[in-house]
């Protein structure tokens, strides 16, 4: 089956109003006051792809609930200024975390971090257990354990 792009400007203002629901004039109206932009052929005739049909959709529904179509024509805005600052963020995100991967596969592998490298230095030098070299006895006497003759 065959896949259009949304953006391909195939349909008649009839077409469309008639699938949007509306009188051709109403898309005159919404194209006057901002809401729509359609495509035009070389001889001047209007075009709308399925975007602008989505987008009378929308336009649909927002007036349905009462909201002016200058408030329509904001709140469009603000929805398209909100995707793409989405789409901006997600590649923002997608390059710091390539840039993190980067890093990471330039770290050094044979270097250790610093505080697992630290050893206790009695771990590796532990304190003599015999008192060969210690001159005082286990009384405190100087005499090294020996008896005065």
């Amino acid at each position: 089956m065959f896949e259009r792009d949304p953006d391909t400007a195939v349909y008649v203002i009839s077409v469309a109003a008639e699938l949007a629901g509306v009188h051709p004039q109403t898309l005159r109206l919404y194209e006057k006051k901002g809401l729509l932009d359609p495509a035009r052929t070389s001889g001047g005739s209007r075009r709308y792809s399925e975007a602008d049909l989505d987008r009378l959709r929308r336009i649909g529904e927002l007036t349905a609930d009462g909201i002016s179509l200058e408030g329509v024509r904001r709140i469009l805005e603000l929805e398209e200024e909100l995707a793409e600052l989405r789409e901006q963020l997600e590649q923002t995100r997608a390059d710091a975390a390539e840039a993190v991967a980067r890093t990471h596969r330039h770290y050094r592998r044979d270097l250790v971090p610093y505080r697992a490298a630290l050893v206790p230095l009695w771990a590796v030098h532990p304190f003599p257990t015999d008192n060969r070299n210690d001159d005082r006895s286990s009384d405190g006497s100087r005499n090294g354990g020996r008896r005065a003759s």
